[in-house]
C-alpha cells in the first residue's frame, strides 16, 4: 500500500510525516513498538526520532531503522551474522583476497591483481540486486542473468570485461549477506506494520521486504516538488575564489543566524579547502561525508614505511620514511640526507658507500637496513599483518597512530589492533589469506584497504555547519543550504553510472539506468533548493586556466528566472603598503680566501648573491630524484672528452674509424661511471651520434691549425693579494709556437654562446681563466658542442680582458674589506634562476 505525504526541510515538514505514521499505526491496530519505520538513509534515523517525539509525544516509539542497522539487530537477536569464507562481505580487505582467489580459480590467476578491484566493483553493485532476492531463488537469479552479463562482451579483445563480469555475478549470486534475516518469514509475525519512507530512488531489498510483508507494509514518499526558497547564484573566477565565496556564504548565514548551515560536498578537493577555511574561524562542523583514509597522515606512515622497504627504493622513499619514524636520530638523519644529497645517490641500493664512509650515519644507515629487511621475504597476509605492526612499533611510528584519530581508523581498518589476536581468528577462517605474497602485493592490498575506507572526524555538539551530499539533506532541518561546485564537471546533467556494466547490462541486470539516475539527481536538486536560503557557487575556469561552464541544472534555473545573481560576503580589509626594502648587507667580517670564476661572476651579476651563496655559503638542496636534463648531459660530455683525449695523449690515433671507436668507447665508460639511468638518457643517447661526429669533424679542422691537446679539468691556482684565485679548466691546448689556448666546452646554444664573447670585459670566464696562467701571452675560445655541429668561439683580446679583470677584482675585494655595501640589484636575467631570490625578497620591494 501507498501513501501520499509532502515534506520539506523544516522540522514542521517532518513532525507533520510523523503525524501520518502515527495516524496509519492507529488505523491499522499497530502496536508502535511492533512496528518499523525504514528511513533512506542512517543520518535521518536520530532526525524522525525528535520529530516523532514532537508530533506524538509521550507513549511508545517505533523502531527507526535503516535495512542494515535493522538487519544487525534482527542478526543480534539470532546470535549475529556470520559471513562465509567465500562471502561478499562488503569488507575491502576480505573482499580484495576473495576476488583474487575466484580469479585464480577461473584460470587468472597471473591477473588478479590486475582485476580483483574491478571485480569487487562490480560484485558490490550487484550485491544490493542480489541481497533482494531470498537466498533459496539466488542459484535461479543468478542462472537467469548469466546471459545479461555477456551482452556485447562477446569480442576476443574483450575477454578480461567478460572474465570480470561472471565472476561478479557468480560471487554476488553464491554469496550470503547481513540483511538475509530481513526475508525471513519470521520478521512478517514480529512486525505489526512497516512504514517505508521512500527517498528518491526504490531500494531492491526495501522493495522485497515490502513484497513480503504484502499488507503489513505502507510507503510513504518523502519527495515531492517544493517551491524554490531564495537562491543566490555566485560565478567564481577559480576554485581557490569559489572556496573563500563558498566559505564566506557559510559565515555570512550564521552571523544572520541561520543555523545549521547544510554545505554540500560536490567536489572533495573544494569541500576540504572550503572546511579548512571555516575551521579557521572556530565553526563547529559535522562532516558526515569524511576523506578518503588513504589521503590521512596516519596512512602516510604505514604506505612511506612499505614503500621504503622495496629492494628498488629511491633514497627519497626511505629518507620520508625515518622521517616519519621516532626511533631514527634527528641529528644522523639530517647527516646522512646531506651526504646522499652531496653524492647524488638517487637508489637507495648506491647510498651503502655513501654511509659507510661516514661514521656518524653508518649506524643509522645499518638500522635503517635491518627495518627494511624485516619487510622484503614473502609470507602469508596474517605475517604480513603482523611483521607491519611489529615494523611500526620498533620505529616508534605506533603511538602515533594510536593517539590519533585517523590512525585508529587505519588500525582497524587494516585490522593492526589488539596485538592481532582477533585478527588471526579471522584470517585463519580464510583460505585465501594463507596465500603467500610479496611485498608489492601486500603493498597494494593495504593501498586498496585504506582507499577504500573513508576518515569521518568525531562530530562536534551542536553543530552549526553539516557536509554532506545534497541527496542526503531530504528531511533535514536545514535553515541555509551552500552548494558550491555546481559547474558542468562536478555536477553534470545526469551523474555517471558507477561500475563496468553497459547501458543494455543495466537493464537487464535490474540496475539503474542513466534516466533514473538523473530524474532522482534532479529531484534532489529540487529538494535543495526548497531550503530557504540558498547560494549556489560555481567556476567560470579551473586550476589551469580552462573555460568551465555551470552545470545544466544552473543553467536552467538561470533561463526560468528563479535565482538572483549573489553578492559577495567577504569583508575586504585595508592592509597597509609595507614594502621590504632592498637589502644592503656588509661582508668585511665574511673574507673569502678563495674566489673561483662563478663566485666573481655572482658578484658582479648581484652583490647580494656573491653575499649570500659564497661569504654566507648558503646552497641549495640538490635534488635526489631529479631527472636528468640537459645539465647532466654537459657533465657526461666532459666527462667523455676528458677521458677521449687522455686515451689519445697516451697513445695517437689517427683520425676515422678509429678515433670514433675510441670516443664511443669513452661514452660507454663515462654512462657507467656516472651511474646514468638508461630510460632518462635515452633522448641524450640518441643525439651522441650527430653530436660525436660533429665535434670529431671540428677536432680534425682544430689540429690541422697546430692545435695540440695539452690537458683536461686542469686545476690551477694563483694568489693575488689577500686571495687566490682557483679554477678548474675544461682543456689546455698548445699551438705549434708553444702559446697556451684555454677553452670551455658549452652545451647550450650558439646564441648563447656567441653572445659571450660579443665584449671581452663582460665576460668573467675566460678572463678569468687565462688569469690562472702565468703566460704572458696565450688564447682563449669557448667551444661550443651542439647537435648539429661544433664551432669555436674566440674571446678576442683576453690578455687585456684578463688584466682588467685582475684590477677590477682587486679593487673589488678592497671595497668589500673596507666595508661596503653589497645591495640586492634585482636586474636582468640574473635573478630568474637565482638561488638567493627567497632570501632577498625581490618579490616584495
Amino acid at each position: 500500500m501507498d501513501a501520499i505525504a509532502q515534506i520539506d526541510g523544516s522540522p514542521g515538514g517532518l513532525d507533520a510525516l510523523m503525524g501520518q505514521v502515527s495516524a496509519l499505526l492507529q488505523a491499522r491496530q499497530a502496536h508502535p513498538a511492533r512496528s518499523v519505520v525504514l528511513v533512506p538513509y542512517a543520518q535521518l534515523m536520530p532526525q524522525a526520532r525528535k520529530a516523532w517525539a514532537r508530533a506524538v509525544p509521550g507513549g511508545f516509539v517505533p523502531r527507526f531503522e535503516t535495512t542494515m542497522n535493522w538487519a544487525r539487530g534482527q542478526g543480534g537477536a539470532r546470535g549475529g551474522f556470520v559471513p562465509g569464507p567465500l562471502d561478499l562481505c562488503l569488507d575491502a580487505g576480505r573482499d580484495l583476497l576473495t576476488a583474487q582467489a575466484l580469479l585464480a580459480q577461473a584460470g587468472l590467476g597471473e591477473r588478479r591483481e590486475l582485476l580483483a578491484g574491478r571485480v569487487v566493483e562490480a560484485a558490490t553493485q550487484l550485491a544490493a540486486l542480489a541481497a533482494a532476492v531470498p537466498p533459496a531463488q539466488r542459484a535461479a537469479w543468478c542462472a537467469r542473468l548469466r546471459p545479461v552479463v555477456a551482452v556485447g562482451l562477446d569480442a576476443p579483445d574483450l575477454a578480461l570485461e567478460l572474465a570480470v563480469a561472471r565472476v561478479a555475478l557468480e560471487w554476488a549470486g553464491a554469496s550470503r549477506y547481513a540483511t538475509d534475516c530481513l526475508l525471513d518469514d519470521a520478521v512478517r509475525d514480529e512486525v505489526d506494520c512497516l512504514v517505508v519512507l521512500q527517498g528518491y530512488q526504490a531500494e531492491p531489498l526495501v522493495e522485497a521486504i515490502r513484497v513480503q510483508l504484502g499488507d503489513k507494509a505502507v510507503t510513504l514518499p518523502m519527495v515531492d516538488a517544493p517551491p524554490p526558497g531564495a537562491v543566490a547564484l555566485h560565478r567564481a573566477s577559480g576554485p581557490e575564489d569559489e572556496a573563500a565565496r563558498a566559505a564566506a556564504c557559510v559565515l555570512a548565514h550564521l552571523a544572520a543566524g541561520r543555523s545549521p548551515v547544510a554545505l554540500a560536498a560536490t567536489d572533495r578537493a573544494l569541500t576540504r579547502r572550503i572546511r579548512a577555511m571555516l575551521g579557521a574561524q572556530g565553526v563547529r562542523i559535522r562532516d558526515e561525508t569524511g576523506w578518503k583514509l588513504s589521503t590521512t597522515r596516519a596512512a602516510a606512515h604505514m604506505m612511506t614505511a612499505l614503500r621504503a622497504a622495496r629492494h628498488d627504493a629511491s633514497s627519497d622513499a626511505v629518507l620520508d620514511w625515518l622521517k616519519h619514524a621516532p626511533a631514527a636520530e634527528a641529528g644522523a638523519l639530517q647527516r646522512l640526507e646531506k651526504a646522499l644529497r652531496g653524492a647524488g645517490a638517487r637508489d637507495w641500493a648506491g647510498a651503502a658507500p655513501v654511509a659507510q664512509a661516514h661514521d656518524d650515519i653508518a649506524s643509522l644507515f645499518a638500522q635503517a637496513q635491518a627495518w627494511r629487511g624485516e619487510l622484503q621475504r614473502p609470507r602469508a597476509l596474517p605475517a604480513w599483518l603482523q611483521a607491519l605492526r611489529e615494523q611500526l612499533l620498533a620505529t616508534g611510528q605506533w603511538p602515533l597512530l594510536a593517539g590519533d584519530a585517523a590512525g585508529e581508523a587505519a588500525i582497524a581498518a587494516l585490522r593492526l589492533g589488539d596485538d592481532g589476536r582477533t585478527a588471526q581468528a579471522e584470517w585463519a577462517a580464510l583460505p585465501q589469506a594463507a596465500r603467500r605474497q610479496t611485498l608489492a602485493e601486500f603493498t597494494g592490498w593495504v593501498t586498496d584497504v585504506l582507499e577504500a575506507a573513508s576518515f569521518k572526524p568525531r562530530h562536534p555538539r551542536d553543530e552549526q555547519v553539516v557536509i554532506l551530499p545534497f541527496p542526503q539533506m531530504l528531511g533535514q532541518p536545514f535553515a541555509a543550504a551552500v552548494l558550491p561546485g555546481c559547474d558542468e564537471t562536478n555536477l553534470p546533467a545526469a551523474p555517471e553510472p558507477a561500475g563496468p556494466w553497459t547501458a543494455g547490462q543495466r537493464i537487464g541486470l535490474g540496475l539503474p539506468p542513466r534516466e533514473a539516475l538523473e530524474a532522482a539527481q534532479r529531484a534532489a536538486w529540487t529538494q535543495a533548493l526548497a531550503v530557504p536560503a540558498v547560494d549556489l557557487l560555481w567556476r567560470a575556469a579551473d586550476a589551469a586556466g580552462e573555460p568551465v561552464l555551470p552545470s545544466p541544472l544552473v543553467q536552467q534555473l538561470q533561463l526560468s528566472g528563479a535565482g538572483q545573481p549573489g553578492t559577495d560576503a567577504r569583508v575586504p580589509h585595508a592592509v597597509a603598503a609595507a614594502p621590504t626594502a632592498r637589502p644592503q648587507p656588509v661582508g668585511d667580517a665574511l673574507p673569502l680566501q678563495r674566489l673561483s670564476a662563478s663566485a666573481y661572476e655572482d658578484l658582479r651579476r648581484c652583490p647580494y648573491r656573491f653575499f649570500a651563496l659564497r661569504q654566507l655559503g648558503l646552497t641549495e638542496v640538490d635534488e635526489l630524484d631529479a631527472e636528468l636534463d640537459k645539465r647532466d648531459f654537459g657533465t657526461w660530455v666532459h666527462a667523455v672528452l676528458r677521458e677521449f683525449h687522455e686515451a689519445m695523449a697516451r697513445q695517437p690515433t689517427p683520425a676515422g674509424p678509429q678515433r670514433q671507436a675510441l670516443i664511443d668507447s669513452a661514452a660507454q665508460a663515462q654512462t657507467r661511471a656516472l651511474g646514468l639511468n638508461d630510460g632518462e638518457f635515452l633522448p641524450f643517447a640518441a643525439s651522441w651520434p650527430r653530436v660525436r661526429d660533429g665535434y670529431l669533424t671540428w677536432l680534425d679542422s682544430h689540429e690541422s691549425s697546430g692545435a695540440q691537446f695539452s690537458q683536461a679539468e686542469a686545476g690551477r691556482e694563483t694568489p693575488l693579494g689577500a686571495v687566490t684565485l682557483v679554477g678548474r679548466l675544461d682543456r689546455i691546448d698548445r699551438m705549434a709556437d708553444g702559446e697556451h689556448i684555454v677553452m670551455d666546452y658549452k652545451t647550450e646554444s650558439q646564441q648563447t654562446t656567441a653572445n659571450r664573447v660579443k665584449s671581452a670585459t663582460e665576460d668573467t670566464q675566460l678572463a678569468f681563466y687565462a688569469a690562472l696562467l702565468p703566460d704572458d701571452t696565450l688564447q682563449a675560445a669557448y667551444v661550443n658542442i651542439g647537435e648539429r655541429e661544433t664551432r669555436t668561439y674566440w674571446q678576442k683580446d683576453v690578455v687585456a680582458a684578463r688584466d682588467a679583470l685582475l684590477d677590477g677584482i682587486q679593487a673589488d675585494m678592497a671595497a668589500i674589506a673596507g666595508g661596503a655595501a653589497l645591495p640586492a640589484l634585482g636586474e636582468g636575467t640574473a635573478c630568474d634562476h637565482c638561488a638567493a631570490r627567497g632570501l632577498c625578497r625581490k618579490d616584495f620591494w
